[in-house]
């Protein structure tokens, strides 16, 4: 997010690209042939790209991971995302440039989203510096996290609806994930991150607050000190089964706007849902690097 508050972006490097409606319909037996670096500007000039490739254009190193002209390489202190993409319909053109994201630490958490474990979180660096230099005029600088997600199978055969939200702080972040799993059951926790990497559990969480759907009329919450009313600053990614905006709430008296997501894996489930998607989501299975 700028330091404006007018401009962000957000990355997804994806192994078994699990919003692919190539992937679910291929039975979801080789995730390393559906991969995508998923690159979205917010903003005046925003575009959305997100193309599924296939296995030949996966290229993988501890610090390095390349799928067809995009990579991300850790530096062993800069994430360093090198973006050559051609964005969706309506808007397609191509968006070039770096991102340079400087973390102010790194954490050893992980946090199980399921009891076996199956599903995985991990907030690396919730609260880091971000560089941005894109074409159609997105070059700023502002906040930013750099998280993980990990999974055995797919989101909608374990999971209703989720939200996560991260909200900077005087002290460095506040992080909170809630959701329903399919069986029923549900989870919700928050952590305090410190700009130094320490990690704390809140141990009294504040109430789940709802405030307005979306567009598509997907329900949204976060949590919010008792009596104080979340509300939407600014929208960035709105689909029918999914919301990603910044959102102003209140945590232990501070206010702070964030990126907050929800999601609803019952409708992403829908067979309806994935043609449109693909529209937005083309299949490119064929690459070849030049070395």
């Amino acid at each position: 997010m700028s330091d404006e508050g007018d401009k962000a972006v957000s990355v997804i490097g994806f192994i078994g690209s699990v919003f692919s409606p190539w992937y679910r319909w291929s039975g979801r037996k080789d995730p390393e042939d559906h991969c995508c670096i998923n690159v979205v500007t917010y903003g005046p000039g925003g575009r959305f790209t997100m193309t599924d490739r296939g296995r030949s254009a996966l290229r993988q190193s501890p610090d390095t991971l390349q799928v067809g002209p995009s990579r991300m390489h850790w530096t062993g202190r800069q994430l360093i995302v090198e973006v050559e993409e051609i964005s969706a319909l309506p808007k397609v053109s191509r968006v070039r440039g770096t991102i340079t994201l400087t973390p102010s630490a790194v954490t050893n958490v992980e946090v199980a989203l399921t009891p076996d474990g199956s599903h995985i979180w991990r907030p690396f660096a919730p609260t880091a510096d971000i560089e941005v230099d894109l074409t159609q005029g997105h070059r700023w600088k502002g906040h930013g996290y750099f998280d993980a997600n990990f999974g055995l199978a797919a989101l909608e055969d374990d999971f209703r609806f989720w939200t996560w939200g991260r909200f900077p702080t005087a002290e460095g972040a506040a992080c909170f994930y809630d959701g329903v799993r399919t069986d029923g059951s549900t989870f919700g926790f928050g952590i305090n991150v410190s700009k130094t990497g320490e990690v704390a559990l809140i141990e009294d969480l504040p109430p789940q607050t709802h405030f307005a759907r979306t567009a598509w009329a997907v329900k949204r919450d976060t949590r919010a000190d008792a009596g104080f009313q979340p509300r939407q600053v600014m929208a960035m990614l709105d689909a029918p089964f999914y919301s990603r905006s910044l959102v102003e709430t209140q945590i232990g008296g501070q206010r702070s706007v964030g990126v907050h997501e929800a999601l609803d894996l019952r409708r992403y489930g829908s067979a309806l849902i994935k043609p449109m998607i693909a529209v937005r989501v083309p299949r490119r299975a064929g690459w070849t690097f030049c070395d």
